[in-house]
């Protein structure tokens, strides 16, 4: 029954001797960001290229070459900094310059709905149509129209 007693005894002088040897310093130190974490100049790096870029097939990871991050990491840095992720922030600026290209079209020189649609990636009239109406409230021809 002794060696119980004796053994938790030398197991706890070990760890209390460890702890004096190797002592936890993780507290003391301050957070460095890791290879993966993203800062807001990371995040402005991929508007500004999402901005220059927008009227050509993007992807994710060219999107973040040009931020100098990994795709997963620029996903979360935008979470963090945006409230979105960087594909849907493409979205928004494109259905932005279809709108603006909308309101200043002429049907009469023939401007169409689907042409400034496709010059900003939209491949499906159907689809463009929708995302536009749930944004703006109104269909696109109406918007070319007036």
């Amino acid at each position: 029954m002794a060696q119980p007693i004796l053994y938790g005894e030398a197991l706890r002088q070990l760890v209390l001797g460890a702890l004096a040897v190797f002592p936890n310093s993780t507290l003391d130190r301050q957070h460095t960001a890791g290879p993966n974490s993203a800062e807001p100049g990371t995040v402005r790096r991929a508007v500004d290229y999402i901005d220059a870029h927008a009227g050509e097939q993007t992807t994710l990871t060219e999107i973040a070459d040009a931020a100098r991050i990994g795709p997963r990491a620029l996903q979360l840095a935008f979470r963090k900094h945006r409230n979105q992720p960087p594909l849907a922030y493409l979205r928004r600026v494109r259905l932005e310059r279809a709108h603006r290209d909308l309101q200043a079209g002429d049907p009469t020189r023939g401007d169409t709905v689907v042409a400034i649609a496709a010059r900003w990636g939209f491949a499906h009239p159907g689809r463009f149509a929708g995302e536009y109406r749930h944004f703006y409230g109104r269909p696109p021809s109406e918007t070319l129209r007036s």
